[in-house]
């Protein structure tokens, strides 16, 4: 589960460019992403986290029922943990990690919105 990030840190939140949860560099730094750090590997690397998240995201919704919830379904987001994530992100995510999602068959789809189903 991800914790909900307090007001006083807002302006340093940053998105996860693959799930789009929304955390403290901290929270990426110390934990990595709790929905995709296999393929993001932000634990502990500061680099990694500069290039794999963003600053730059609209709106945030929080999803406490991943499961039942249709704004998650809606986002794509039904199947991550709890917790805060951005309506849209601006960026993509790294070129190995795209390859990574290639080669095990995943079609990346950004979370900018201009992929719509």
């Amino acid at each position: 589960m991800s914790t909900i990030p307090s007001q006083a840190k807002s302006k340093q939140l940053r998105a996860c460019l693959l799930c789009s949860i929304i955390q403290h560099p901290m929270d990426f730094r110390k934990n990595g992403c709790p929905n995709c750090e296999e393929l993001m590997q932000m634990k502990g690397s500061p680099d990694r986290i500069g290039v794999c998240t963003t600053t730059y995201f609209d709106g945030i919704i929080a999803v406490i029922d991943t499961e039942s919830s249709w704004v998650a379904r809606w986002q794509r987001t039904s199947k991550y943990v709890r917790g805060m994530y951005a309506v849209r992100v601006k960026g993509r995510v790294p070129d190995d990690v795209e390859a990574e999602l290639e080669s095990r068959g995943i079609k990346y789809r950004p979370r900018d919105q201009t992929d719509q189903d």
